[in-house]
């Protein structure tokens, strides 16, 4: 009898990014066309509810809520919505206005187990583990075609596990081709990557002027966030001397404006549309935010229009026709067009546009997916003899301790994906709960991959997270999932790696086997921040050499120009190089230019006294 497949692999101890997968295991990649991803909790799909209660347009006409089954008598002349729209303006509610990633209020942290928001949850639990043989269905019924990734498989891969990528990232012509010829396709999007001196300087390996990017842009509540990102990952040494890739941000921008009305959500321009103009101080301002919100962004695109136009890709997240005009037009001197065919939206759920948020986009388009398949089942032919129907099987209902269970589950994983670490300390302290404790049900879903809230903050990169549960919860980090896994192995950036090395700095290496935990040596807060800082300005190096050499390009184009205008004069048989001399009116706007109302007062009073003092002179002087 042949040993069982490790599930520990070469290949799954590090993220593998797309565009630099490694040689070996990319010659050996076929494309699975009949095995689909394992359904997780995580996993959107996006399929239409059923015909009951809806209308053409696919919306609800139904006044009552299936979830609490409290009913309306109207919905105050306002239309209804979709699911999308709702989670959208839910998502809205919950925004700061600092444009921060995320506020810490002790609003948010747990409420009892008596409110009616975990009654609420508590059904809502329940519900999806009714429903989850249904979904199950649902799923198999899309079919691989439909689904947003690619999956492909390997020898070199434990067994079971597929490779992943998204659509998104390749081009239509590609995608057409894709189960024929998408291992070519992925050889040929191999770019070598750029290595970082202990200096700081970067050393590109790859030749030639090639220097592929993606541009990612996002904007709602006021909110913009903006980046250009090379596809060329930059290698730099982790813990442990193992190489990491990293993300190399050629430009970003964020803006923020104070556009939405607080405690009632949307936008004034979107209140003005449905109830007409507000007359308040508030409203006023909003106004004003949002047309120079429009600005910014629209003088944004235009500084950056060649980058964009060289883009491979563009990924947009822009709800609303408001945030559609602004970025789509039609304007003077538009730089985007929706029919673009490079554009596409992001194919997963985003959170609010700041700049780490593109950052975390980036790493998921770019990321490799490794997880387990599931072989697709063959429809089986209609047979045309009736059968008699088979008794329906009954649910069983939970009991107590599994609708608790299922309770904290929820409301742990909402606060962890949040990167609330004060709400999460407060409701294991308030429940009694263990750090240690295993989501319910186990390894079902998201729970096979991160059972323990150590490792679902571990995957989430909430760094902040992880340093509370270690160090102030007492949570085991050498707790292993289904797949021989620890806490530590599943982080996916170098902040998250830093928060362990970090507590073990502060714990000591006497309460806990760090070895077992995979943790390399210990670092001190202190350390962590200045190569931190340092990363930081290698970034804004680079970003003030590219600016740089921006700035030198424009002046040499007006330099150009400049030439060209005098040699065009010179040809007219007008004096090369000669100035024409401005006129009275010119020179008079010109000092007026830039002048405030007063001073502008103030000096044409200067001027009539000068005029009517050498008058009287003038006639002074006839007599």
């Amino acid at each position: 009898m042949s040993p069982p497949v490790q599930d520990t692999n070469i290949y799954t101890e590090r993220p593998l990014y797309i565009y630099d997968l490694p040689s070996e295991l990319i010659e050996t990649l076929t494309l699975q066309t009949t095995a689909s991803r394992t359904l997780e909790a995580s996993d959107e799909i996006e399929e239409k509810p059923t015909t009951r209660n809806l209308n053409e347009d696919g919306l609800p006409t139904s006044l009552s809520c299936a979830l609490c089954k409290a009913s309306f008598r109207d919905l105050k002349q306002l239309p209804p919505i979709d699911e999308a729209t709702f989670v959208q303006k839910i998502g809205e509610l919950d925004e700061s206005i600092s444009g921060s990633d995320s506020s810490e209020s002790e609003e948010d942290n747990e409420n009892g187990n008596d409110t009616t928001l975990s009654a609420l949850l508590k059904r809502q639990a329940r519900l999806a583990q009714q429903d989850e043989e249904g979904t199950k269905i649902m799923q198999k019924k899309r079919g691989p075609g439909n689904a947003p990734m690619y999956w492909l498989t390997s020898p070199k891969l434990p067994d079971g596990m597929g490779l992943g990528l998204y659509k998104a990232i390749l081009s239509e012509a590609e995608q057409q081709t894709a189960e024929k010829e998408l291992v070519t396709t992925l050889k040929r999007k191999q770019i070598q990557p750029t290595q970082v001196k202990h200096s700081g300087n970067r050393q590109q390996l790859t030749s030639g002027p090639i220097d592929p990017h993606f541009f990612l842009c996002m904007i709602g509540g006021g909110h913009f966030a903006a980046a250009i990102i090379g596809l060329a990952p930059e290698v730099r040494k982790g813990p442990g001397g193992v190489e990491e890739r990293h993300a190399v941000v050629k430009a970003h921008k964020t803006f923020h404006r104070y556009t939405t009305r607080r405690k009632q959500g949307g936008s004034q321009s979107a209140n003005d549309n449905a109830k007409g103009n507000a007359h308040s101080v508030g409203s006023s301002i909003r106004r004003a935010n949002e047309a120079a919100l429009v600005v910014d962004i629209r003088n944004l695109l235009a500084e950056w229009k060649q980058m964009i136009d060289t883009a491979e890709l563009i990924f947009i997240r822009a709800t609303g026709s408001q945030n559609r005009h602004t970025l789509f037009g039609p304007y003077e001197g538009q730089v985007m067009t929706s029919k673009d065919k490079r554009l596409r939206g992001f194919p997963f759920s985003t959170r609010r546009a700041t700049q780490n948020e593109l950052i975390r986009a980036f790493q998921e388009l770019t990321r490799a997916k490794v997880e387990k398949l599931i072989e697709e089942e063959p429809e089986k032919p209609v047979s045309m003899t009736p059968k008699a129907q088979p008794k329906k099987d009954v649910p069983v209902k939970p009991t107590a301790e599994q609708e608790e269970a299922l309770l904290h589950t929820s409301q742990l994983q909402n606060l962890i994906r949040r990167s609330k670490a004060p709400g999460v300390l407060l409701y294991l302290k308030k429940n009694n709960l263990s750090a240690n404790l295993t989501f319910y049900p186990p390894n079902q879903g998201t729970n096979h991959h991160a059972p323990t809230p150590l490792h679902l903050a571990a995957s989430q990169n909430a760094a902040a997270v992880v340093a509370a549960l270690l160090t102030k919860a007492g949570a085991d980090p050498t707790v292993q999932n289904a797949d021989s896994k620890v806490a530590y192995d599943i982080a996916g950036d170098s902040k998250t790696h830093d928060a362990f090395r970090i507590a073990r700095y502060a714990l000591g290496d006497q309460a806990i086997n760090w070895n077992a935990a995979h943790v390399p040596s210990a670092i001190s807060q202190e350390e962590a921040d200045a190569r931190h800082k340092q990363e930081q300005a290698n970034t804004e190096s680079a970003e003030a050499e590219r600016r740089k050499a921006d700035l030198a390009r424009i002046r040499q184009e007006e330099e150009e120009r400049e030439v060209g205008k005098i040699e065009k004069k010179a040809g007219t048989g007008k004096t090369l190089g000669a100035v024409p001399e401005k006129t009275w009116i010119e020179k008079n706007e010109e000092d007026l230019r830039g002048l405030s109302p007063e001073m502008r007062q103030r000096l044409e009073r200067e001027r009539r006294a000068r005029a009517a003092e050498a008058r009287m002179k003038a006639l002074a002087g006839g007599k």
